[in-house]
C-alpha cells in the first residue's frame, strides 16, 4: 500500500495504535505460568475495544488474534495451553485491521531466567531494523534494507533466516513488494514516497534454517535454536521514515512527526 490521501495516513496510524496498544499490554501480562492462549484472549480484548479484528483470521482463517512463538518458533506460533516458563523468549506479533487498514509488528520478550544469549539476541534483532531505518528513504534502493539488516546481524555474531521476508502491508497483510534481510540485486527497486512497509529482521542463534511444524503454520528454526523477531509497520518517506508502531509517541527515536 502506499499513502496516498489524508484518509490512508489517518487509517494506518489508527491501526499502528491498535498494535502498539495490543503489544504493550501482551508484554506486560507475559510472565512464568501465564498460559499463550490467555495472552491470545488479551489481545482479542484490545482489539475489541477499539473495533479491530485479526487480519490473520479475517484474510487466512488462522483462528488466533495474536501469534504467540517461543525460543525456537520464529513465527506463527499457534496459541496453546502452553503456559510460559522463566527461561523463554517469548515473540508477540500483532496484526490488527481497523476499518480495512492493516498494521503488523511484533516484539521479542524475555522471562526472568532467559539465557543471556537470548538477550543478545533481541538486541541484534531491534539493532538491525534501527540500522535498516537509515537507509529507508524513497529513492533508495529496496535491498539496501536487506544488506543493512544483514550486516547489522553478522556484526552482532548471529545469522538472520533467509526464508523469511517483510512486505508492504496496510490494505492485506502481506503486499508486495517482499522486504528481505538480506541483499538480493533482484530487488533494487526505488523505494517510493509513501510506501508502507513491514520492516522485521528475524534471526537466530543457530546455524540458520527453518522448519514448519505439525500444525502448518508456526515456523521454527531447522536446528531448534533460539530465535528473535524485532518487527514495525513504517511509512517511506524522502525522510527519515515515520516509524507507526514504535512504543515512543516521537518518530525514529526522536524525530517528530510531520504537522
Amino acid at each position: 500500500m502506499s499513502i496516498e490521501s489524508e484518509q490512508d495516513l489517518r487509517g494506518i496510524e489508527r491501526a499502528a495504535e491498535v498494535a502498539r496498544e495490543a503489544l504493550a499490554a501482551l508484554q506486560a501480562a507475559a510472565k512464568p505460568g501465564v498460559s499463550t492462549r490467555e495472552l491470545d484472549a488479551l489481545c482479542g480484548r484490545v482489539f475489541a475495544r477499539y473495533g479491530a479484528v485479526s487480519a490473520p483470521r479475517l484474510e487466512y482463517g488462522i483462528p488466533v488474534n495474536a501469534f504467540i512463538s517461543v525460543n525456537d518458533a520464529v513465527v506463527h506460533g499457534m496459541p496453546s495451553g502452553y503456559c510460559l516458563r522463566a527461561e523463554d523468549a517469548v515473540t508477540l506479533d500483532v496484526t490488527p485491521n481497523l476499518n480495512g487498514y492493516v498494521a503488523d509488528a511484533a516484539r521479542t520478550v524475555l522471562m526472568p531466567r532467559a539465557p543471556e544469549v537470548a538477550a543478545r539476541l533481541v538486541n541484534c534483532a531491534e539493532a538491525a531494523f534501527w540500522a535498516a531505518m537509515r537507509v529507508t528513504r524513497a529513492g533508495r534502493p529496496l535491498n539496501a534494507i536487506g544488506k543493512t539488516v544483514e550486516r547489522s546481524v553478522k556484526r552482532s555474531g548471529f545469522k538472520v533466516l533467509r526464508e523469511l521476508a517483510g512486505h508492504s502491508t496496510g490494505r492485506a497483510i502481506h503486499e508486495e513488494p517482499s522486504v528481505l534481510n538480506f541483499y538480493h540485486p533482484r530487488f533494487s527497486q526505488a523505494l517510493t514516497d509513501g510506501l508502507v512497509l513491514a520492516v522485521e529482521p528475524m534471526v537466530t542463534a543457530g546455524r540458520g534454517g527453518v522448519r514448519e511444524r505439525a500444525d502448518g503454520v508456526t515456523i521454527a528454526t531447522a536446528d531448534g535454536s533460539l530465535a528473535a523477531h524485532f518487527e514495525n509497520t513504517v511509512i517511506v518517506r524522502r525522510g527519515r521514515p515515520l516509524v507507526l508502531t514504535a512504543y515512543s509517541p516521537l518518530w525514529f527515536r526522536g524525530y517528530r512527526r510531520r504537522g
